[in-house]
């Protein structure tokens, strides 16, 4: 995967637009946006300032009047077709550059650190896995690739949040729309039998694979599948065989209102499905849809305008 070449989007924005240019690109699938904003940094900058005894001002001059919104995707076909969907619909100009390997260590690295999560989880990303672990926290290692999930994204947190509560030690995992592969992966961390990952994207197999090896996860408990559930109905009936305690999607309403028809049949009986990426003003659809195909919501979990649902059986 070392070859592989990418592509920096860069959306300019406004600050009164940011969380709408945001919310289009997630819903279209992109979860692993860099957001740069000076009232943001400046906020930022001012909440923590027991750690820094100056600013160097290039950055603060760097950062004047900026609202923008940073992307990755690969430059290849693959990758210039999921830019065209990302930015279907998009009335803000943006600008393409194309990457080298320093410019991806520096672009890109340089905004993730270890995040905290709920009571248990710490998501190390594996650049900073020399850094200690603080006392009574799981380390998660994580190399996100550009197109995958890091942990940082609001939806992404409620679901590690809902995973830590309710990953059953000695129970399997199955975990739809997995990216990076961090959902399935704490699971096993926090002491899930097996996990089966599922994302229509070929290139996360091998993301996920990656990211299980670096928390000593092998094949042996670790299952990644390319393809598409709601279509590929072979696929459907082979994760049909067994049935799982935990169920995650952390997708976007669109794909979660139909999948809520498998998921009955995918479920132990005192099982959990666990749902995010929802944008709150289409979270009413969503529990329409799981009470309509058999599910009880339990607990709905909300931050930053995004909505994680949790359901039953029954």
């Amino acid at each position: 995967m070392a070859d592989i070449k990418w592509l920096e989007i860069t959306v300019n924005t406004t600050p009164d637009q940011l969380d709408q240019v945001s919310a289009k690109l997630t819903a279209a699938g992109m979860d692993g946006l860099v957001i740069e904003d000076e009232g943001d940094f400046l906020q930022f900058l001012e909440q923590n300032r027991q750690y820094w005894d100056y600013v160097d001002q290039e950055l603060l001059d760097r950062m004047k009047g900026v609202t923008r919104i940073k992307f990755y995707v690969t430059d290849d076909t693959d990758g210039r077709e999921q830019l065209a969907r990302y930015t279907r619909g998009l009335d803000q100009e943006y600008t393409v550059t194309p990457l080298t390997d320093d410019d991806w260590a520096y672009s890109w690295q340089k905004y993730y650190r270890p995040l905290a999560i709920g009571q248990r989880l710490y998501v190390v990303p594996q650049w900073e896995r020399e850094e200690p672990i603080p006392q009574g926290r799981s380390p998660l290692y994580l190399n996100p690739g550009l197109t995958f999930g890091t942990g940082s994204h609001a939806s992404t947190q409620l679901c590690l949040e809902g995973v830590e509560e309710h990953t059953a030690p000695g129970r399997p995992v199955l975990d739809l729309g997995c990216g990076s592969g961090i959902l399935s992966i704490a699971a096993l961390c926090l002491g899930a039998s097996t996990a089966v990952a599922v994302d229509i994207d070929p290139k996360a197999v091998d993301v996920a694979y990656e990211n299980a090896a670096l928390n000593g996860i092998g094949k042996d408990r670790y299952t990644v599948r390319a393809g598409d559930v709601l279509s590929d109905r072979s696929l459907a009936g082979e994760l049909a065989r067994q049935r799982y305690h935990l169920v995650l999607a952390n997708i976007v309403a669109d794909v979660i209102i139909p999948l809520s028809a498998q998921v009955p049949r995918l479920l132990e009986e005192d099982g959990v499905f666990l749902c995010s990426g929802i944008i709150d003003t289409r979270a009413h659809e969503v529990e329409e849809a799981l009470v309509k195909n058999g599910l009880t919501v339990t607990r709905r979990r909300e931050k930053n305008g995004w909505v994680a649902l949790e359901s039953k059986l029954g």
